[in-house]
């Protein structure tokens, strides 16, 4: 046994100067009787599990090194024996999950006969998530060799465990102390809401699809009448968006329709954080028929969906094509895959895809390793918006029934290293199917897939609050519109958006082709710059700081594009100077190479660069200032290959604003540097 597992047990102590004959305390060692059981014999759950000192961890989760009774019942018990008798003054019962339901303890003597020396009678749930319920009597004249124990399991809802029964023939042996568990156990506010009649039915409603901004809820209905191809068609993809936010309550749901929607099974696995791409399941062929050889991508048209096309992936295949799942990060730039290959660790396994530079295609799958994938399947996988934590559900990492969903966050950009998988709890799972869990970008409402309480006993779509502790990591939704610069009208533009400190780009996202907007989503921890493109247009950037952001937050902001047209100014808004410096910060670079690529690939354009500062101060250092920070910038451009003569460059203080200097928030907006077309 190493160090850690003992300071999880409840010690047995031996006592300096005092005779260790007197002081003993032992485990149970035998099963002699049990109302019901798990499993049997040494597997997970099973009575056997009770025997011997606590080894269930982490505490506070189930876990398969603890006893589970199968029923629920007024009089679910487990009667146990020890090594040898002795004259017992305490006995401990190690609730080691859900803890409450512990009804009544008897002591069991050399002649078999029983004698209570515990009783509850409002047996229920605690606010701990385990416990060492440890019972003092004073010594009788008989000797105890078992104990049994009886719970009324019916009173605490969800699965009860317990993982070992021991006992003293002094009152101290067994020390009183809390177990010490894995940080923030999974547990949840509330319990799980049933979305209601406006999207569930008698039929099977699956797959649950939440969009980032927690408006629209994509999802399957099998074997629905107004399904594409009637009561016989076996998957269809319908949608809700929300009727209030405040009540969550949700619109009558609809059919998707076509393309989506064929006489075939059709299913969503994800939809992009604008809600303009979504990802399909199955290959859609042209004539609208479906092969299961991978996924397919359809985008919203100012008509309604494109024609589904496939997804391209290097070295795709399943040798399970009837299980698969996809789901595509809000990034748009990580796909996972549910799928069996020759280096799964056993059926289902978890890989994660990644899209290549020309933004087409998607590389060779990797398997996120056995930290996430065991010899059982995993499915279901979802990314949340912080891109690190990954919700999935697993056959193979036990729990309270067939399939559980299970949470880890990832440790680094290998892919292949994660936290230790933690079951989401009995709120979320159950004896029954539990899976597709999704959550919204605030991460406040979590949505999964149920057969507990569903209509008619069908599989139902449920919400479920989550606690603050166990949400991901904060986020901010980023929202807007873009728009022509010149005319004020929306434009079908890409959004690419990056790191400014370390130039990586972190997603890519599509505007709405009717009316411009756009949907991002930044994590917090660093400093972000983003901009639209489209084609005969150069982009203003707009940049968002979320360093130090520790709460969900939505921040509207439209895109500029500008005519790519002589005489047109363009705002450099990511470029970055120290405080009344000119020198150029680290974060200005990716706006920089950028303006180095426009002016390489049109090689005969000619700027002007502007500088421009706020009123405060001397206006005539100002100038100075606006005339060294273009200056620098200039410097810059033609050290990366851009010739001199193809930049002018012209400072102007504070003579120009474009807002008010009265306040510091809309100061800022006055502190600039612009580049005007003089030639094309």
């Amino acid at each position: 046994m190493n160090s850690r597992t003992l300071l999880l047990l409840i010690g047995i102590v031996v006592g300096v100067g005092r005779s260790a004959s007197a002081q003993r305390a032992i485990w149970a060692s035998k099963i002699v009787d049990v109302s019901s059981q798990k499993a049997e014999g040494k597997e997970a759950f099973s009575p056997e599990k009770v025997l011997g000192e606590p080894n269930a961890q982490p505490l506070g989760q189930v876990s398969n090194e603890a006893w589970i009774p199968r029923k629920e019942g007024a009089n679910e018990f487990i009667e146990v024996r020890f090594g040898r008798s002795m004259l017992a003054r305490q006995v401990t019962i190690v609730e080691n999950f859900n803890p409450g339901s512990v009804t009544k303890i008897e002591l069991v003597d050399t002649r078999g006969e029983r004698h209570q020396v515990y009783e509850n009678k409002n047996p229920g749930p605690l606010p701990e998530l385990f416990r060492s319920l440890q019972v003092t009597f004073e010594a009788a004249a008989y000797r105890t060799i078992g104990v049994v124990v009886t719970m009324n399991t019916a009173k605490v809802n969800g699965v009860n465990q317990i993982d070992a029964i021991g006992m003293a023939d002094v009152v101290d042996t067994m020390v009183k102390q809390d177990f010490k568990s894995e940080p923030n156990p999974a547990s949840y506010d509330s319990s799980m809401f049933n979305l209601g009649p406006n999207v569930n039915t008698r039929y099977v409603d699956t797959h649950p699809v939440i969009s980032p901004d927690g408006r629209s809820l994509f999802f399957a209905r099998q074997g629905s009448p107004q399904n594409i191809g009637g009561a016989k068609d076996p998957q269809d993809v319908w949608y809700a968006t929300i009727a209030n936010p405040k009540t969550k309550a949700w619109n009558p749901a609809k059919n998707i329709g076509g393309p989506i929607n064929t006489p075939g099974p059709n299913g969503l696995a994800s939809v992009s954080s604008d809600g303009n791409t979504a990802l399909l399941i199955n290959v859609y062929r042209p004539d609208g028929s479906m092969e299961p050889k991978g996924a397919s991508l359809t985008r919203r048209s100012q008509v309604g969906w494109s024609a589904p096309v496939k997804v391209e992936i290097e070295d795709f295949y399943n040798d399970d094509p009837e299980n698969v799942d996809y789901f595509l990060a809000t990034s748009g730039k990580v796909l996972l895959m549910a799928v069996q290959r020759k280096d799964s660790q056993g059926g289902q396994d978890v890989y994660v895809s990644f899209l290549k530079e020309d933004g087409k295609s998607w590389g060779k799958p990797r398997n996120l390793g056995a930290d996430i994938n065991t010899k059982k399947p995993e499915f279901a996988p979802f990314l949340a918006a912080d891109g690190k934590t990954l919700y999935f559900a697993s056959e193979g990492h036990g729990g309270y029934g067939k399939s559980d969903i299970f949470y880890s966050k990832r440790l680094d950009e290998s892919w292949t290293k994660w936290t230790k998988p933690r079951n989401l709890g009995p709120n979320v799972n159950s004896p029954d199917f539990d899976a597709y869990y999704t959550i919204s970008a605030a991460g406040e409402d979590a949505y999964l897939v149920s057969s507990r309480n569903g209509t008619d006993n069908s599989r139902d779509i449920f919400r479920i609050n989550l606690a603050s502790q166990f949400k991901p990591e904060v986020v901010t939704l980023v929202k807007g519109r873009v728009l022509d610069a010149a005319t004020k009208k929306p434009v079908a533009a890409k959004i690419r958006y990056e790191n400014l400190l370390t130039g990586e780009e972190i997603g890519v996202a599509d505007t709405n082709p009717v009316d411009g907007s756009y949907t991002i989503v930044l994590p917090s921890g660093a400093h972000y710059g983003y901009r639209a493109e489209a084609a005969n247009y150069l982009s203003e950037s707009d940049n968002l700081d979320v360093t130090d952001r520790e709460k969900y937050s939505e921040v509207n902001q439209d895109l500029y594009l500008v005519p790519f047209q002589v005489g047109q100014l363009i705002k450099l808004n990511n470029i970055f100077f120290a405080q009344s410096k000119f020198f150029l910060r680290e974060n200005s670079y990716p706006e920089l190479q950028r303006l180095i690529r426009i002016l390489k690939e049109y090689s005969t354009v000619e700027i002007k660069l502007e500088g421009h500062t706020d009123n405060q101060g001397d206006p005539a250092l100002n100038v100075k200032l606006s005339q060294d920070r273009v200056n620098e910038v200039k410097k810059y451009l033609v050290q990366h290959g851009i010739s001199s003569n193809r930049i002018t460059t012209e400072g102007f203080g504070g003579s120009k604003p474009i807002a008010s200097n009265e306040q510091e928030e809309s100061r800022k907006l006055n502190r600039r540097v612009e580049f005007r077309i003089t030639k094309k």
